[in-house]
């Protein structure tokens, strides 16, 4: 009946599953628990008209050509740069933290002073790791590093990853760096976008091959096992591949212990006003038991008497309870991780993609990047 059964819906398994259908014209089943596809960049429009992002904020952004140029044969765009300011000291600032950061949190001459010695020790438009920044031999650049350390990370890295920033791999830390410039976009990619109709409309696109056929509210064990010398699905033998995209702890029924993952209490709420607040996003570091709120209604400009807000509160992972949205990257679950990676080469037919699969923090255009990357390597050569 198939040639291929991926387990997950969101970016990664729908785009192997389009390449697949499309392009080796091959049968695909596509498996998900829950009752939509798009994973967790599933949108819809509410009852304000506005297009909200039900598990959270995803703001597509990318330098890659390839990856654009293939998303956009399923879906227009609307161009979108993405602002956020942070509450600090009792002045909403913008982060990552810049130039324009920090002429608004100092004095004048404080800030003359840390504007020349930023850029001539780094250079300008450049982004700098808070951890690079506070190794500076610098007296006044190490202050500001502890500066923007204290008020900007601690907190809020206790809050989301519910550890200390220094307990967190480094590639966490610098995906929010100092930038030394004047430009408060969040993002300085070369392509910033949304979907002009939304995320969902643009994953339906994507799926509309005769070739995929998909089963939603469906947990995957219910219908197939996977060992090491076998397959079954529905109860037969099944000699295909499968593509998984979802924890891969639990793919191995936790064979070397559960792996860490980080969970979010979202929080809709609707205002009556025409706007809550003068950006996207509005990070609250300190101070408050969530970690920031995002107004919907900014992305897409909509016109409505209403607008609807979200609050995010970071929380621990509970399975069977709540979503994993992130991989908590310390060097302990890397090694526990790199034992389950060992485990599913010895599964000659399955294949693992994804953040929670690869326990990677992919964002959205690095995991489409990847899928294709896994379909031109694995798959391809099936032609």
């Amino acid at each position: 009946m198939f040639d291929y059964i991926i387990v997950g819906a969101g970016f990664s398994g729908c785009v192997i599953a389009e390449r697949i259908a499309n392009i080796l014209d091959k049968k695909v089943l596509i498996v998900d628990k829950r009752s939509h596809v798009g994973g967790n960049c599933y949108d819809y429009k509410d009852n304000n008209g506005i297009i909200v992002h039900k598990y959270g904020p995803h703001l597509f952004h990318t330098d890659n050509d390839d990856t654009f140029n293939y998303l956009s044969k399923f879906t227009s765009w609307v161009d979108y740069s993405h602002k956020v300011v942070a509450y600090i000291d009792g002045k909403k600032v913008p982060i990552p933290f810049n130039l324009n950061t920090i002429s608004q949190l100092f004095p004048k001459d404080v800030y003359k002073t840390f504007e020349k010695k930023l850029i001539d020790e780094f250079g300008y438009n450049k982004k700098i790791p808070i951890f690079t920044l506070m190794e500076s031999d610098d007296q006044d650049l190490k202050f500001l590093a502890n500066y923007v350390y204290e008020n900007v990370y601690v907190n809020y890295t206790a809050k989301q990853w519910g550890l200390d920033p220094k307990d967190l791999d480094p590639s966490v830390m610098s995906r929010v760096p100092i930038f030394i410039g004047l430009d408060d976009r969040y993002f300085h990619d070369k392509y910033q976008s949304l979907p002009k109709d939304g995320y969902t409309p643009m994953f339906t696109n994507m799926l509309k091959n005769k070739n995929i056929k998909i089963m939603l509210d469906t947990d995957y064990t219910e219908i197939m096992q996977i060992r090491k010398d076998k397959i079954k699905l529905f109860g037969n033998d099944f000699s295909g591949k499968v593509v998984y995209t979802g924890p891969v702890d639990e793919l191995f029924d936790d064979r070397y212990g559960d792996l860490s993952y980080r969970s979010l209490k979202l929080v809709f709420e609707d205002v009556d006003h025409e706007y809550f607040q003068d950006k996207t996003t509005v990070n609250y570091p300190n101070n408050y038991s969530f970690t920031r709120i995002t107004e919907f209604k900014h992305m897409y400009q909509t016109r409505s008497k209403k607008s609807t807000i979200l609050k995010e509160y970071p929380q621990e992972y509970v399975k069977g309870e709540n979503i994993p949205y992130y991989p908590v990257f310390t060097k302990d679950q890397h090694k526990k991780y790199e034992k389950y990676k060992t485990l599913s080469k010895t599964y000659k037919n399955l294949i693992l993609v994804g953040r929670l699969a690869e326990y990677k923090y992919y964002d959205m255009d690095d995991v489409v990047e990847r899928a294709l990357e896994v379909f031109k390597e694995e798959l391809s050569s099936e032609l």
